[in-house]
């Protein structure tokens, strides 16, 4: 998977797979980012029809921005890019987990490895990850 199927192939493909999904009301679906190597969960976001089909044709993380209502391509601004080793469909066929080679070692936002970077503590969310790099460093505008 990490390399980009032929376009031909990837239409394909993409067709008969998409078609084995089953999209919420909103025609989404969400997909969970594992980093292949630690098995680390990294992320959660969502996909349209055009995004899966960008991501088995690409070899790389393409989600649908639900606040920008466009497609996101992991990594477009931040350079921290999400190669795809692996993608599986869960039992019920809504909900995709990616294993991904994530570049950079940063897949949120904020700078950290994770987006889930807090912990429930004594009833309260702490952070328990660190800052990798300074989001402003990041995502220059």
């Amino acid at each position: 998977m990490a390399k980009s199927m032929p376009k031909s192939m990837a239409t394909d493909a993409a067709r008969n797979l998409l078609a084995q999904v089953k999209w919420d009301d909103a025609g989404l679906l969400p997909a969970i980012a594992q980093e292949h190597a630690s098995g680390k969960v990294l992320m959660v976001a969502w996909m349209n029809r055009e995004a899966l089909a960008a991501t088995i044709a690409e070899g790389r993380a393409v989600y649908y921005s639900r606040s920008r209502k466009k497609l996101w391509r992991k990594g477009e601004e931040s350079g921290h890019q999400q190669t795809v080793i692996e993608m599986r469909l869960d039992c019920d066929g809504d909900t995709l987990l990616l294993q991904v080679e994530q570049a950079g070692g940063i897949a949120c936002h904020t700078g950290r490895h994770s987006c889930f970077y807090r912990r429930l503590e004594n009833d309260a969310w702490r952070a328990v990850e660190p800052v990798l790099k300074d989001p402003a460093a990041i995502y220059r505008k």
